[in-house]
């Protein structure tokens, strides 16, 4: 007997192929939404990861921009990892800078001088003088625009607060340090430490070669004199000076033997403490009154009586380079002085 047909009703599958057809279908579907599931996952992650690797590389940018400097002080400063506009508040930190092949924008002038210690010559040209060795002038420090500022041995913490409100602002040095160990924070911090290190060992092979050269009176006793219209003082072991000279291996007076910057002005009566195998004497400003006073000491029944007179072991030399805080260029310069002076 025939089967009724409902109105609108779908027929009834016939076969076997009609039957599996149904769970077929839903199984490949499933399967497909798994795939694109699975695809969306993954690139979710691959999003993820790479903002993550994005913000990683933009810190890692900006921390290689700076780097912290640990002063003279024991101060940590943040200063530009390549700065471009740099001011120096004392001799040793322009001289520093500018063996470091950087021309500072801004720097204090000399001892004694109205710019730049004399012994740079033209290396100096073009700087502003920002202040003097007593100290900067902010507001002309404002100007030249800094990027970071080598403080030398700036004392004052009111002053070097208002430094830092210009720039990041590093003590290089201590008083009484040696200059090397501020040659190396300065490096550091203008990032130019290989420069500094080559420079370091030009000097060691210069000394070595001046030692050659000088043989057995590299053991001489050598005496550092400044002279000014008040009368000699003695530049004593614990200076800039002194530590060139020892690292030649010079000995030093016994009246020189202070770690203090120099002596207070010896009378002419008391000339027997600036006596030496060999004398080096000069002035700060090299002019005036100073040279006036130097000639006139050296023509003196008291200067001809010393034995380094009497020998012609005395050279007059550039007291700007000799007798202020110094720096790796003038300890270039020292050493050629006395291998031009003893070794001839």
């Amino acid at each position: 007997m025939p089967q009724s047909t409902i109105p609108g009703a779908r027929p009834a599958p016939r076969g076997r192929a009609g039957a599996g057809r149904g769970p077929r279908r839903r199984s490949g579907l499933a399967a497909l939404f798994t795939v694109l599931m699975a695809l969306m996952l993954a690139l979710t992650a691959c999003g993820s990861g790479s903002g993550e690797s994005g913000e990683a590389d933009a810190a890692s940018a900006a921390s290689a921009d700076t780097v912290t400097i640990t002063d003279a002080t024991g101060t940590e400063v943040e200063v530009p990892a390549d700065p471009q506009r740099v001011v120096t508040l004392s001799e040793m930190d322009l001289d520093a800078a500018l063996a470091l092949g950087v021309t500072p924008v801004g720097a204090t002038a000399g001892r004694g001088q109205d710019g730049a210690p004399r012994y740079l010559g033209d290396k100096a040209d073009g700087i502003t003088m920002v202040g003097t060795v007593t100290g900067p002038e902010l507001d002309k420090v404002i100007k030249a625009d800094p990027d970071v500022i080598l403080a030398g041995q700036v004392r004052d913490q009111q002053v070097l607060a208002r430094l830092r409100q210009i720039a990041p602002t590093v003590v290089t040095f201590q008083l009484g340090e040696n200059w090397k160990d501020a040659f190396a924070t300065i490096g550091e911090t203008l990032g130019r430490t290989d420069q500094q290190q080559a420079f370091m060992d030009e000097y060691q092979a210069k000394v070595a070669s001046v030692q050659q050269d000088l043989g057995p009176a590299a053991d001489s006793v050598v005496s550092v004199v400044r002279w000014n219209p008040k009368g000699p003082s003695t530049i004593n072991k614990g200076t800039f000076a002194g530590s060139v000279l020892n690292d030649v291996g010079f000995q030093r007076p016994e009246a020189q033997q202070e770690t203090a910057q120099h002596s207070m002005p010896l009378s002419m009566e008391n000339l027997d403490a600036i006596d030496g195998d060999w004398i080096f004497v000069g002035t700060l400003s090299g002019q005036g009154n100073d040279v006036d006073a130097l000639d006139a000491a050296m023509a003196s029944p008291s200067f001809a009586a010393l034995s380094a007179v009497q020998e012609g072991h005395v050279s007059t030399v550039d007291g700007s380079q000799w007798m202020s805080l110094g720096g790796p260029l003038a300890a270039m310069s020292m050493l050629d002085d006395v291998d031009e002076a003893m070794a001839n």
